[in-house]
């Protein structure tokens, strides 16, 4: 049972790591002796965040830098880590984008095509890359982070739940295509997290105190509570576990 979440020897690649929640998972995956490479926008960020993970003493990171909206960014974003790391066993799908805060049917052509294409086809423009990796080796696990606004409408926020729903969509197609493979796919979808990319729906004490009453564990989630979820999903611990989607908000949607 010690070796449960063991990662040591695995290589993780990790999109929109530099802070938040995906730092907070690619620390996890290092802590348990992965290798981790992790990515963002900006190598500056990137940079300062693998000097914090391998401060730590446990397993190495590298920052490369990556818009995922565009296809050859990702191509060489891969290329990397073959480069620095090797083959690839696990990706968490991270960065994502909310350019538009507005009704779905006032949303611009260029904010819903850039919308889609971060949410969700660069996801599936990753798993393209990486699947043989996993191929050849028999397994591989790959998580992408959806959010619980895929289970419910939005007025303001409809088109950014909508490509969250279409990227479960992307994990159970490919949990299905892939799992004669052994390679698994699963959405985690979390509540409101105190991340800088939410900051506009917590950073306020009336907004705050009113979701708060709605969630059973009465806080908002920290980028932290989803270390351990990284970790599970990455290792055997998850083995038989593929095409599901994960939720975590502190219960507020265990109605749903």
């Amino acid at each position: 049972m010690s070796d449960l979440f063991d990662l040591t020897g695995k290589v993780a690649l990790l999109t929109g790591a530099s802070k938040g929640m995906g730092l907070a998972m690619a620390t996890a995956l290092a802590d348990h002796g992965a290798t981790v490479v992790i990515s963002a926008r900006k190598q500056d960020q990137l940079d300062a965040a693998a000097e914090q993970i391998n401060a730590r003493g446990k397993g190495k990171a590298y920052g490369v830098s990556c818009n995922v909206g565009y296809k050859d960014q990702l191509k060489a974003l891969v290329d990397k880590t073959h480069e620095l790391a090797g083959p690839i066993d696990v990706v968490i799908g991270n960065a994502g984008v909310n350019p538009y805060y507005g009704k779905t049917s006032e949303i611009p052509d260029g904010a819903y095509e850039k919308t889609m294409a971060a949410n969700v086809q660069s996801n599936l423009w990753l798993s393209q890359m990486v699947v043989p990796d996993m191929i050849e080796k028999g397994s591989g696990s790959l998580a992408f982070t959806s959010s619980i606004g895929a289970f419910k409408p939005s007025v303001m926020l409809g088109t950014y739940g909508m490509s969250k729903l279409a990227l479960i969509g992307l994990c159970r197609n490919l949990a299905a295509e892939f799992g004669p493979k052994g390679i698994r796919f699963n959405a985690i979808c979390p509540g409101l997290v105190k991340t800088e990319f939410a900051r506009e729906l917590w950073d306020n004490p009336e907004v705050e105190k009113r979701i708060k009453e709605d969630i059973p564990l009465r806080r908002l989630g920290e980028p932290e509570d989803f270390a351990g979820l990284a970790v599970f999903l990455a290792s055997d611990a998850s083995k038989y576990m593929t095409g599901q989607a994960l939720t975590v908000c502190g219960g507020s949607n265990m109605w749903t």
